[in-house]
Parts: C-alpha cells; sequence; structure tokens
C-alpha cells in the first residue's frame, strides 16, 4: 500500500531542511522525484544523487513558486520528462533573507516584508497546485496533493519560549506573518479537498512542530518542556506521514490535518 513505483511526484522547496529528506523519502519508496527549488544546478545535483542511490527517475526544476509563468514552465517540464504528475508536496516556504525584517515586533512589521512572505507562503502554494491540479483533472488520474503547514498555524506560539532563543547566532521568534500564512494553508487545503473529490484528487495538510535544526540550547530545552515525548522533532521523523499520504494507504483520506508534534497539541 506505500509502494510508489511508477508515480512521479513532485517537491517543491525541495533542498530545504525537511524538503531534502521529502525527496529522499519519495524515493526510497519507489517514485521518481522531481526536486524544485530556486537554484536549479543544485536541484540538478540533488536529483542525480537520489536517482544513483535509489534506482529511479530524478529531474531538478528551477522554479520561482510565486511566479505563474516560472511555475507554468516547471510543471512543462516535469510532464515531459515524466508523462504525467502523481503527487505534488507544495512543501516551499520562505523565512527571508533579511532576518532582521523578518523577526520584527508585529508592532513595527514593514508590509513590504510581510508581502515578500506571503508571496511564497500562501500565493506559491495557490499557483503550484493550480497548475499541478490542472494537470492531474486532465490525466483523469486522479491524485495525492500534500501541503506543508506548520504547528503554528494551528495554535499560537508560546513567546517564553524565545526568550534568549537563537538560531545561527541570531536572535529568533515567531512572527505573524509566518503563523497567517500557515494556517491559510491549511484553508486552501480544505478547500481543494472538497473542490476535487469528484476527480479523485486527494488533499491534505502534513503539519509538523519544531525541528531541530541549529537552534541554541536554551530554545531546545524551552521547547522540549511543552512537548510530552519531551523533545523536539528530527527531520526524518516528518517523512512517514508524508509517505502515507502520498500512497495508497492513505486512499480514503482528504481534507486532513496530519499533526507531527511529540504530543505538543494535547497539552
Amino acid at each position: 500500500m506505500f509502494d510508489l513505483n511508477g508515480k512521479t511526484a513532485i517537491v517543491t522547496g525541495g533542498l530545504g531542511i525537511l524538503g531534502r529528506r521529502f525527496c529522499q523519502g519519495l524515493a526510497e519508496f519507489g517514485a521518481n522525484v522531481v526536486v524544485v527549488d530556486l537554484d536549479g544546478d543544485k536541484a540538478a545535483g540533488y536529483a542525480s544523487e537520489l536517482a544513483t542511490q535509489f534506482g529511479i527517475g530524478a529531474e531538478g526544476v528551477a522554479c520561482d513558486v510565486s511566479d505563474p509563468l516560472s511555475v507554468g514552465v516547471m510543471v512543462e517540464k516535469v510532464v515531459e520528462r515524466f508523462g504525467q504528475v502523481h503527487i505534488l508536496h507544495n512543501n516551499a516556504a520562505s523565512k527571508s533573507a533579511n532576518l532582521n525584517a523578518f523577526f520584527a515586533p508585529f508592532e513595527e512589521y514593514p508590509l513590504e516584508e510581510w508581502r515578500k512572505i506571503m508571496a511564497v507562503n500562501i500565493d506559491g502554494m495557490f499557483l503550484v497546485a493550480q497548475a499541478v491540479g490542472g494537470q492531474m483533472i486532465k490525466q483523469e488520474t486522479g491524485g495525492s496533493i500534500i501541503q506543508t503547514s506548520s504547528i503554528y498555524g494551528l495554535y499560537a506560539s508560546d513567546k517564553r519560549i524565545y526568550e534568549g532563543s537563537f538560531y545561527m547566532g541570531m536572535q529568533i521568534s515567531n512572527p505573524a506573518v509566518y503563523s497567517a500564512s500557515k494556517a491559510a494553508v491549511v484553508g486552501l487545503t480544505k478547500y481543494l479537498a472538497a473542490y476535487w473529490a469528484d476527480k479523485s484528487i486527494r488533499v491534505n495538510t502534513l503539519v509538523p512542530a519544531g525541528v531541530e535544526s541549529g537552534q541554541n540550547e536554551t530554545f531546545k530545552e524551552r521547547y522540549s518542556a511543552r512537548v510530552p515525548l519531551g523533545r523536539m522533532a528530527q527531520g526524518e521523523e516528518m517523512v512517514g506521514a508524508l509517505i502515507y499520504l502520498a500512497s495508497d494507504a492513505s486512499s480514503y483520506v482528504t481534507g486532513q490535518n496530519i499533526v507531527v508534534d511529540g504530543g505538543l497539541s494535547a497539552w
């Protein structure tokens, strides 16, 4: 039921902290994998690694998910190479190169920064789902779309966790634009799940909680104290849920939020 052989999967944000693991997991279960990211050369390099390691078809494609023309070209390239698309992991998200602006207090948050993040985190989700969903309808084969949200798209963050917390040497917080954009992903998923149900296109949300990826000990300790399992997640612990949603194992599952949070939302 979890076998993905013969299926083609697109992963946007495929070079990210979780994106690489998601691509690897899909390849491990037999899918042809299209690594989509802004840097086409690096995406192609990673795709080549996947093809060699797992013996599957893989392609790296440069794409700006906030640009409808770029998205359209990306889907055309995938269809030209593989013929059909069966799985979309709509995963790309932005946290901005300007971290001072991204982590600015709500009262001082620049509208320009807000719009820049929204252009990727929700406009990009809309554009990629629109293009790939349209392709799935043309194929008349159905498909599975998985969209990455965040625990902060469902619940408010605890500001106390972020006191004295750093990531890669930078003071961090959870800005409102991140929560708002990730909550919008949940709403879009539910809409599309109902809208495309008669086309046999399933649409679900993968909701990760905090993944350990370079945060300082203060943050990790405070965050872990809020989690029943007592620790942050490892990136590979998100992959199983993705494979379930991508495969026939979840053939009667649509419009759902699959929360992988170590029990955080249980308290």
